[in-house]
């Protein structure tokens, strides 16, 4: 055999290799994707059976004009495809699974989001924690160590029964508070014993009001009793360094209590009637102390004795 004979006999089964095939099923899918791009003629063609020759014949036409010979038969294949819907997609019915696929793909654009809201919930579950712990701390720490601290301050202090007997009812009050996990009790409670504790440190003189233009003294006739007279001095509280400080009071009038630098303390009219002599002399009430607030008490001791009541306003 010779070498031409050798080489003829070698090269002859790749003629007939499958490839050819694989090169048809690729012509009939370009056939349907032309269908497909003239889709108003294809739908009224294949709703006539009997003019899929001239369907065929445009397509062969199509591919002539870009000098493409196309067998007949793949132009068949290609309309039939075409007609079973063979080369279309079809998206998988809609499952769990298909569902988490769609996610993943997704994750790009929600991912972030999705972060952001699991650190924003870490974050609010971190704040709710804290906030928890703050506030046991606060109750069984920080405020019963502030009730022990400032009651102890206020009874070394106190050198009146009566602020003992205000600084333990205080005391009580707070740590049940506490206990019971009522914070804003609480709170209250060592804010009360904190104003008492700067009352029992104050001094200070109540002097009668004798300025210029200022009223030193009113009266009134109460609204429960029309035939009886209430008599009031206008005083106010002056501290060490010669300035009036502010007190909380409470009117008799109305019951409401209100932080004033002046107020009417009702005195007897003997009292009233001895001051109102004094300023008609020259316009100034020479005994203006009515009374001189100590430290270590709550309470002014007053010159003479007084009936108790006041006013805020006049």
């Amino acid at each position: 055999m010779t070498d031409t004979a050798v080489a003829t006999a070698s090269a002859a089964p790749a003629a007939d290799k499958p490839p050819a095939q694989l090169d048809d099923i690729m012509l009939a899918m370009d056939v349907v994707d032309t269908l497909r791009h003239d889709q108003k003629i294809t739908e009224r063609e294949l709703a006539e059976g009997d003019r899929e020759e001239d369907l065929i014949e445009r397509l062969r036409t199509i591919y002539r004009n870009q000098g493409i010979a196309v067998p007949d038969e793949i132009l068949r294949q290609g309309v039939k495809a075409l007609r079973e819907e063979r080369f279309l997609y079809k998206p998988p019915a809609d499952s769990l699974s298909v569902k988490l696929a769609r996610l993943y793909v997704t994750r790009g654009r929600w991912g972030k989001w999705a972060l952001a809201l699991v650190a924003a919930l870490g974050i609010g579950a971190g704040t709710l924690a804290w906030q928890g712990y703050s506030a046991r701390v606060e109750l069984t720490q920080t405020i019963p160590a502030a009730i022990e601290r400032v009651s102890a301050d206020i009874n070394r202090e106190a050198t009146a029964d009566a602020v003992r007997q205000r600084v333990a009812a205080l005391v009580t009050d707070g740590q049940t508070a506490a206990r019971d996990g009522k914070a804003e009790a609480a709170r209250t409670a060592v804010a009360d014993l904190e104003r008492l504790r700067d009352d029992v440190r104050s001094e200070y003189d109540v002097r009668i009001v004798s300025r210029p233009g200022e009223s030193t003294g009113v009266w009134r006739r109460p609204r429960r009793n029309p035939n009886a007279m209430n008599y009031y001095l206008i005083v106010e509280a002056i501290g060490r360094d010669g300035r009036a400080l502010s007190r909380a009071i409470t009117s008799e009038e109305d019951s409401a209590t209100r932080v004033v630098t002046k107020w009417g303390i009702r005195v007897p009219e003997s009292l009233y009637r001895q001051v109102e002599a004094d300023k008609r002399d020259d316009g100034i009430v020479q005994n203006n102390i009515l009374g001189r607030k100590a430290r270590g008490q709550l309470e002014p001791t007053w010159r003479e004795a007084l009936p108790g009541g006041a006013i805020t306003s006049w």
